[in-house]
């Protein structure tokens, strides 16, 4: 059966991870096999290249697959205890196996890997109604630098369906004045104005320059803690 469920939304596998969890690998397609409810059952999870989820629950006296944990409304002790089982083998191979693979734009993920490299800094997913939006914060001083987040195209003043990633950065607010001109350069995101602007990450500003940006954002916030002391 398909896994269509919610446990490995914005995830993508890590295929070290898997082999040293566990699963097999044979012609590129990952397979994990263990044994629930004292060996009644054998629970099989097949994991291919393209991140797709198959799962079978067999009885292990007919090797049949035991279909009712796939039906939502199945009620009952028995079932319930076969369903917890199966909850909770997925729930430690996605979070053990699987890392977190929101943003789909080469900006972002390579922005991501930029900043990992050199400040040490990961995003961080502070919103749970917000999943695709994440920031990034100084690790002494725990301030905000930059934050990567999705939004509509129209949302931020483009006659165009559709959505879009961008990233929020700080400067000092005579740079941005100079520096905001409502296409490559934008208001501040949901953030302040005075002290954030915003890019589109869709190729209109160079990454090398948005890199140097993200530089200039994180020494911005380290000059105002050195003026503060």
């Amino acid at each position: 059966m398909h896994y269509k469920g919610f446990l490995f939304k914005n995830k993508k596998p890590d295929f070290t991870k898997l082999e040293s969890y566990g699963f097999a690998c044979k012609n590129g397609v990952y397979k994990f096999k263990t044994d629930i409810l004292d060996g009644l059952f054998e629970f099989v999870v097949t994991i291919d290249k393209n991140a797709s989820i198959d799962t079978k629950i067999l009885e292990k006296s007919t090797n049949e697959e035991y279909q009712l944990v796939y039906v939502q409304n199945a009620t009952g002790e028995f079932v319930g205890k076969v369903k917890n089982e199966y909850e909770k083998i997925l729930t430690d191979i996605s979070e053990k196996c699987f890392v977190i693979d929101v943003f789909k734009s080469d900006y972002a993920n390579e922005i991501i890997r930029y900043i990992k490299e050199k400040y040490n800094a990961n995003p961080e997913y502070l919103w749970e109604k917000f999943p695709d939006n994440a920031v990034f914060r100084n690790q002494s001083t725990n301030k905000w630098f930059a934050a990567i987040l999705t939004t509509t195209r129209k949302a931020i003043g483009r006659n165009e369906d559709g959505k879009i990633e961008i990233i929020d950065l700080k400067a000092p607010p005579e740079e941005i004045q100079q520096l905001v001109d409502g296409k490559n350069y934008l208001p501040g995101y949901h953030m302040n104005k005075k002290h954030w602007f915003t890019i589109p990450l869709d190729g209109t500003v160079e990454i090398k320059t948005i890199l140097k940006l993200i530089d200039n954002s994180y020494k911005t916030i380290i000059q105002k803690r050195k003026i503060k002391k």
